[in-house]
């Protein structure tokens, strides 16, 4: 309910006229938040500028990071939040219903399919989709790693769920890499690409259980593995350097064959950052690990459980492909995704914590 200022009617919270005013839509996938700014301007003169979705997170990592910021660390955001900003306009768009520019606490993303399963619903409810189609509609997204497509259900009047995704070319990077982790020892490895590159192994070898150990002791540990894994291998990404980095470490409870059982993981990504889902780009980068390893085969459809929150999603290759010198799998990503409110965000100038503060 707006409340006014005592008698002028003025609506509550003032904000500094020079203060970033910015609406956003809140929802959740698996128990991940997803904090959609429908609109930035900045993004839209950036991309009507003829700047490419690549570049633009570029731009944004230069000139916007404030809004990155404002909105991701506390006192609005928390060290596990998670953001977009849709674009829906300019050469970033071309062929597309809308692009993403995706956010955490420490940086910018390349993929996400915990966002991509949201804004696939949000695309349908805000009327990026002209003339959505029931049963189900396809929604086109450019994200920073490629094109990418949602199928949304759709019943004429509002999205549901289940969303699926069809991912870019997924791909195992490294298999079977030893790695030197001080306090561990030598580890193996797998790295596996999903839109993002991701250090995958099972808790087992660092002493852990990844659905009995304290979250702490796990995150201290995936976390020492992807600082190793930095130092120790280079990553090569076909079409652009910009997307060769280790965006973090799965830690997983070693049941790589198939099997009609969940498997259990936790994904420890960026600034030691906890994914509450089971990963949307960490199941396309597993399920393309396992095709490679010859334990599952195409369409066989293994499901995957988060160790934070015990939500689900669902993976499966879909098609063999090549992406430059790789042998690649379509990976098809099923998840559930809601939404949780909407909020107006403001800034005091004079606030000396008005973008926000980061500890862990």
């Amino acid at each position: 309910m707006a409340m006014a200022a005592g008698g002028g009617g003025r609506r509550l919270p003032p904000h500094s006229p020079s203060g970033l005013v910015l609406q956003t839509v809140e929802m959740h996938t698996g128990g991940e938040p997803l904090r959609i700014i429908p609109r930035l301007e900045a993004a839209e003169e950036a991309v009507a500028g003829g700047l490419s979705l690549l570049s633009l997170r570029r731009e944004m990592a230069a000139t916007q990071d404030h809004v990155r910021r404002a909105l991701m660390h506390e006192p609005r955001g928390h060290a596990g939040m998670y953001g977009v900003v849709v674009v829906a306009g300019g050469v970033a768009t071309t062929s597309a219903h809308l692009a993403a520019v995706f956010l955490h606490c420490a940086g910018y993303s390349t993929m996400c399919g915990h966002a991509v399963l949201a804004l696939g619903r949000f695309a349908l409810d805000y009327g990026l989709v002209a003339v959505p189609t029931s049963p189900e509609t396809a929604v086109h997204l450019h994200c920073p790693c490629g094109p990418v497509t949602a199928f949304v259900p759709w019943d004429g009047c509002r999205s549901g769920n289940p969303v699926r995704f069809h991912s870019v070319p997924a791909f195992a990077a490294a298999i079977d890499l030893a790695i030197d982790v001080p306090g561990h020892g030598k580890v193996v490895v797998d790295i596996g690409y999903g839109g993002t590159f991701y250090a995958f192994l099972s808790a087992k070898q660092l002493g852990l259980d990844v659905c009995s150990s304290k979250t702490r002791d796990l995150v201290s540990a995936a976390s020492a593995v992807t600082e190793a894994v930095k130092k120790q291998f280079k990553l090569h990404h076909p079409e652009s350097e910009d997307l060769a980095f280790l965006y973090g470490t799965i830690l997983t409870d070693g049941k790589d064959a198939f099997s009609e059982e969940p498997t259990t993981n936790i994904c420890v990504f960026a600034d030691e950052q906890v994914d509450r889902s089971p990963t949307g780009s960490g199941v396309m980068a597993r399920i393309a690990l396992q095709y490679h390893k010859g334990l599952i085969q195409l369409n066989q459809t293994r499901t995957f459980r988060s160790s934070t929150t015990g939500s689900l999603f669902t993976g499966k290759a879909v098609k063999a492909t090549r992406f430059g010198d790789y042998n690649a799998v379509i990976v098809e990503v099923s998840g559930e995704a809601f939404y949780t409110g909407t909020a107006t965000f403001t800034v005091e100038e004079e606030d000396p914590l008005k973008y926000g503060f980061f500890f862990k």
